[in-house]
């Protein structure tokens, strides 16, 4: 059996990592850009000032909330998911499911609620979910979600909040 090899196995871990950090730099580049062509658009200043930290890191800088870690992934009343951002109108609760991700899962948003962007970050290429009215970061979406639509609506609690009805 080969032993490996400690010198290669540093130089991918620091080509992985030097990877990460291109794509975060032209990652954070690109969303200042893409939100110029919202309509509700706020300073990044008055973004801080009106979102949590963590609500900001998630919404403005394209973060990801831990799994399990939001109340909205266990939200079962009647009702409507809404950007935390702007409060734009994003899912029903009747379109939400149960994925098991850790995640609140949607297999419908509502119509003119988002905006689809290629992701191609972190060396692998999905679909990016995004506010309609001011492109803060909702989540992903996948293919691989329940009938009728068979997507997967995968979602940070964080960007959103929910009004009971």
């Amino acid at each position: 059996m080969q032993q490996p090899n400690p010198r290669a196995d540093r130089r991918h871990l620091l080509f992985l990592a030097g990877g990460g950090l291109v794509a975060l730099a032209f990652g954070g580049a690109g969303r200042t850009e893409a939100a110029q062509r919202f309509p509700y658009r706020l300073s990044d200043a008055a973004w801080k000032r009106k979102l949590t930290p963590e609500q900001y890191r998630v919404l403005r800088e394209g973060g990801t909330e831990r799994p399990f870690s939001s109340p909205l992934d266990r939200e079962k009343r009647e009702g409507v998911f809404r950007c935390a951002g702007c409060d734009h109108p994003l899912f029903l609760s009747r379109t939400k499911f149960d994925s098991g991700t850790g995640w609140p899962s949607f297999y419908a948003p509502r119509p003119q609620a988002i905006a689809l962007e290629a992701d191609n970050s972190l060396g692998m290429r999905r679909t990016e979910v995004l506010c309609r009215r001011c492109g803060g970061h909702l989540g992903h979406v996948f293919d691989d979600g329940p009938p009728p639509t068979g997507k997967r609506y995968c979602m940070n609690g964080a960007a959103m909040t929910f009004s009971a009805t």
